[in-house]
């Protein structure tokens, strides 16, 4: 069973790691608009014949406070960290992008402490502050004039917004009081992220050359759909339930050399000093700012 577990966990880190480098290899092929949002309506047909029976019921039920925690929800998780992701990719190199995973855990510390409150410890602010380092170390490729001068990639930064939109969901989802099951939750979720990306999806068919779904627009939807989305979040599910959240969660600390791997085999992207230099800046302060003090 562990050793099940494991390959399943392997399996979950490769179909994450690959969305990114999916998205590079498409920019030209399909807008992040459209990409999110066909992502969505995928999820959407495959899972509403599943959540539509006792979903009524439990919508009804729900309190106002559980609508505005949907609502961030939606925003924070529901497809525009994604479109923000593909975007960004438009202008950085995957091998660039992916090393930003490892920063979720920061923005995760940074934004539980006014919406939990949960204090901010001197320690945690020292790895607050090298991890910053090494983003912008990455950012900047490198450049001390960059450095001096703030000039930073936009796809980095892009790329950046996206990881601080996904620890903006952590956070919120631990502030969840509702009876929907995960279906039915990742349906809620996928209709306000319908909402919420539907003016960038506007914005795209009136002013975007590329709004013509082709044969590899349509397989990187499917793929961010059914392969990042459905397979991998049940495969988490079940390697959480079978690991245990702290073991499986630092494995997430592998999607970025995976992200690199992927991104010299199919995308021809090699890394360069800067990455190493930053991703390591990166890994040191999330180890310190994760450390716990002392009882």
């Amino acid at each position: 069973m562990r050793l099940t577990a494991y390959l399943i966990l392997a399996g979950t880190l490769l179909l994450w790691s690959g969305n990114w480098i999916v998205a590079r290899a498409v920019r030209h092929d399909i807008t992040p608009g459209i990409a999110t949002a066909g992502r969505l309506l995928l999820v959407l047909v495959l899972l509403a014949p599943f959540a539509c029976p006792g979903l009524p019921g439990k919508l009804r039920a729900l309190t106002r406070r559980d609508w505005g925690v949907f609502a961030a929800l939606g925003f924070c998780g529901g497809g525009l960290h994604l479109a923000m992701q593909w975007l960004g990719l438009h202008y950085t190199t995957a091998t660039s992008g992916t090393l930003y995973l490892s920063t979720s855990p920061i923005f995760i510390l940074l934004l539980a402490a006014p919406l939990l409150g949960e204090p901010i410890r001197h320690r945690q602010w020292i790895g607050i502050a090298v991890s910053f380092c090494g983003v912008a170390l990455i950012a900047a490729h490198g450049d001390p004039r960059r450095l001096a001068s703030l000039s930073f990639n936009v796809g980095d930064m892009l790329a950046l917004g996206s990881m601080a939109m996904w620890g903006s969901y952590t956070v919120f989802l631990r502030l969840r009081r509702d009876t929907l099951d995960t279906i039915q939750y990742l349906t809620v979720l996928c209709l306000f992220g319908l909402v919420y990306i539907s003016p960038w999806v506007a914005w795209d068919l009136a002013h975007a050359a590329r709004v013509s779904l082709n044969a590899a627009g349509f397989a990187a939807v499917t793929y961010s759909a059914i392969g990042s989305l459905l397979l991998a979040y049940a495969g988490w599910s079940y390697v959480v339930t079978r690991l245990g959240a702290a073991r499986a969660g630092v494995t997430m600390h592998l999607m970025p050399a995976l992200g690199v791997l992927l991104s010299a085999i199919f995308l021809g992207e090699y890394p360069h000093w800067f990455h190493f230099a930053g991703i390591g800046l990166i890994l040191v302060g999330v180890a310190l700012a994760s450390m716990r003090p002392r009882a």
